[in-house]
């Protein structure tokens, strides 16, 4: 066999077998998007206040966005998907189940904006001041 044939045929192989190390790990970005909770811990959100949630869930969009743009940016390259699911994928996936939790914490805490609650943005009920007590028992206090 000429050399030129085996350099192509190195070439073929190379080129087919990164091909489909892309298609396969595209598949599982797909799937990861729905198992990110699987990859955060329920509980870590649940004695947070509005106030302390607030910051958090900012901050957690702040890196998902960020993680995005460095996952697609990635892709951009030579053997771009791949790079993009080892050095991101699973940070991506953890930062998405986290966001998800501290969500629910704010609806679950009924959080607003500004840090506070619904109840306490809410006005206060009006209280009816007591009457005064009647005197004419004739009792001696």
């Amino acid at each position: 066999m000429p050399v030129p044939f085996l350099h192509r045929l190195r070439r073929a192989c190379a080129l087919i077998t990164l091909l489909a190390s892309g298609v396969a790990l595209s598949g599982c970005a797909g799937v990861s998007d729905t198992i990110g909770p699987a990859f955060a811990d329920p509980a870590r959100y649940e004695l947070w206040d509005c106030k302390q949630l607030e910051p958090e869930r900012q901050r957690l969009i702040a890196r998902t966005a960020e993680l995005q743009k460095l996952m697609d940016k990635a892709e951009t390259g030579a053997g771009g998907v791949v790079v993009a699911e080892m050095a991101y994928r699973n940070e991506y996936v953890a930062t998405r189940g986290q966001a998800h939790f501290a969500e629910e914490a704010w609806r679950r805490g009924r959080c607003r904006e500004g840090g506070t609650t619904a109840a306490a943005a809410a006005p206060a009920p009006a209280v009816a001041a007591p009457a005064p007590a009647s005197k004419s028992s004739g009792a001696v206090y």
